[in-house]
This record gives C-alpha cells, structure tokens and sequence, in this order.
C-alpha cells in the first residue's frame, strides 16, 4: 500500500474508478439507472455488498474491486446500473452514513462484523438517499442479504437496527404505514 493511493478502507478511490471520493456528502442522483423487470436489483446489492465488505478488510483500490466484481459470475444478472449508483452513493455518503448508524446499533461500530457493517450500510444508503424505494422493500433487502451471507441470527440484528434507521431517517413514510 503506498501512500499516494487511496484505499477503500473508508472506500476512498482514484478518479479512473468512476466513483467519487468519501468527502462528498451530496445525495447521489439516479441518473440512467434501469428499472427493467429483466435485471436484478438482489443480485446489485448482492454485488455492492461484496464490494463494500472487501474493501472493509482488505483495504483494496475500488477500481480493482470494480473490475472484480465484473468478473463475478452474478454480474450479468445485476441491473449493472443499479450496481453503479448504490456502490457511488455508498462511496460517497460513507461517513455520514456511518454517523447514523451508530445512533441505533448496540456496541461500538467497530464490534459489528464487517458483513452486518456492510448491510447496514447499504441499506442506510438507500434509506437515507434514495427516497423511491419503499422503507419497507430496503429493510426487507437488508434482512435477506443478511439471512444469505450473514451469521446466524444476524438477520434479526439488521432488522431491528433497520427499523430504527428507517423511523428517524423516513418518520413520515413509516409513520404513515404504522397508522
């Protein structure tokens, strides 16, 4: 690891990766992102949290990363766009994602796995940044990539922590359903 490169430990990348750096907190547009019933936004996330929680323990360029997950065999299943946008956003608004979850976790952000880490910060994204997908359909992606790549029980963790994100980030949209 040199020291003119950044890594993707808080998913810091070079200008060539196509993601932006940490240090920009702006909500990211969705721009051409497909909504086509022939691509995965499962697989998407799927791949997104390979990514995040790669770079978490091995602290690798996201451009390699990138180019990794390109070969992965669910990749052509993705909505490659999807994939794009949820890695960027995730990339970008890392920090103050993670100021919010520490608010609704029950031990330090550094005791979480890094896979419930992952997730979580993944589905914050999406709570926090993308206000078209339902609260609902986040935390319920959030629990299956947990039940599927998680530890045991891990999926009921993400879920309680979840619904506690989605009520202080979404109070009117979940406040709204709860009535």
């Amino acid at each position: 690891m040199t020291d003119n490169k950044p890594v993707v430990t808080s998913l810091v990348v070079d200008n060539d990766a196509g993601v932006s750096d940490a240090t920009n907190k702006k909500p990211v547009t969705r721009s051409g992102a497909k909504k086509s019933g022939s691509q995965n936004r499962r697989k998407s996330r799927e791949l997104v949290l390979k990514a995040v929680y790669r770079g978490m323990l091995n602290e690798s360029e996201l451009s390699h990363i990138l180019r990794d997950m390109r070969d992965d065999p669910d990749y052509n299943k993705a909505d490659e766009a999807y994939f794009k946008h949820l890695l960027q956003a995730v990339t970008e608004n890392l920090v103050a994602i993670d100021e919010k979850i520490v608010g609704f976790i029950d031990r330090s952000i550094n005791e979480l796995s890094p896979v419930e880490h992952a997730i979580l910060r993944i589905s914050g994204c999406e709570l926090m940044f993308d206000l078209s997908i339902p609260y609902r359909v986040v935390i319920n992606e959030g629990v299956e990539l947990a039940k599927v790549f998680g530890g045991t029980d891990g999926h009921k963790y993400i879920n309680g922590v979840l619904d506690k994100f989605a009520a202080d980030v979404r109070e009117v949209e979940v406040r709204a359903a709860r009535s």
